[in-house]
């Protein structure tokens, strides 16, 4: 009786046996795929680290490529500034060149008038000789019908023949203003000529300073369109690896429940 109880009690603990080598091998089955599951998600944290360090040298690059595109719009702006204040200065030389034509036109204008009162007065010079030159005739008629006064006449003569002289010199220096004046009014015409050359170049270079102030403009708006885009990107860029990082995080705690698990089946 006693062997047959230790030969059921072995029997009872060769049962008991297998069932814990059943449940060995099982737990060792688990074991082999936690170790698998763990080595994949150490292979998938190892892709996202070296994703991460990718997208890090991409955001580091994005930032050198933001910083440049910043530099460079600055150097737009203050190359419009410069710009602004070239039109500026244009404008007002415009102006000034403006207000010397007007001021020639008016001395010009003035000239003409002057001119036209020196020509009334060779005129009335003129009419003047004539008139001198007619009582000259009369005065030799007179001459030859009186004989008796002669010497009278004679003084007449030279008196009016010394007024004729200075009447004659008097319009040869008339003649010579008014010479002096139309020449004048020739360099005072060239002189206006080149002015307007000098504005209308002047109007060539505020067109031409408007249309690369334009250029400069639309450049100006399409960096800042590019910025935002780059801005955008560099968002979207930090959210995905914030993301990934809260993943990294995840794998990281998982792994660390599965050493913790791996830790306990080594201990049992």
């Amino acid at each position: 009786s006693i062997i047959k109880k230790q030969r059921q009690e072995l029997q009872l603990l060769i049962a008991e046996l297998k069932e814990r080598d059943r449940e060995l091998n099982d737990m060792v089955a688990v074991h082999q795929r936690h170790i698998q599951a763990w080595e994949g998600d150490r292979h998938k944290i190892l892709t996202l680290a070296e994703r991460c360090s990718l997208l890090t040298s991409e955001l580091n690059n994005k930032n050198a490529i933001i910083k440049s595109l910043t530099k460079r719009l600055k150097f737009l702006e203050s190359q419009r500034n410069d710009s602004q204040a070239t039109l500026e200065n244009t404008q007002q030389k415009f102006k000034e060149l403006t207000q010397k034509v007007t001021d020639s036109s008016v001395h010009c204008q003035a000239l003409e008038e002057k001119n036209q009162d020196l020509h009334c007065s060779v005129l009335q010079l003129s009419v003047k000789t004539g008139q001198l030159q007619a009582r000259e005739q009369e005065l030799l008629t007179m001459l030859r019908m009186k004989d008796n006064a002669l010497i009278e006449t004679t003084d007449h003569i030279n008196e009016f023949t010394c007024k004729l002289k200075k009447l004659e010199s008097a319009l040869r220096a008339v003649k010579s203003e008014d010479f002096c004046l139309n020449r004048e009014q020739k360099e005072l015409k060239l002189t206006l000529k080149e002015l307007m050359l000098q504005t209308n170049k002047l109007k060539d270079v505020l067109s031409e300073k408007m249309e690369e102030n334009s250029k400069q403009h639309e450049e100006i708006l399409h960096l800042k369109h590019e910025n935002g885009c780059l801005k955008n990107e560099l968002a979207l860029a930090v959210e995905k690896a914030e993301r990934k990082d809260e993943l990294y995080q995840f794998a990281k705690s998982k792994q660390a429940r599965i050493e913790k698990e791996l830790s306990g089946l080594r201990q049992v």
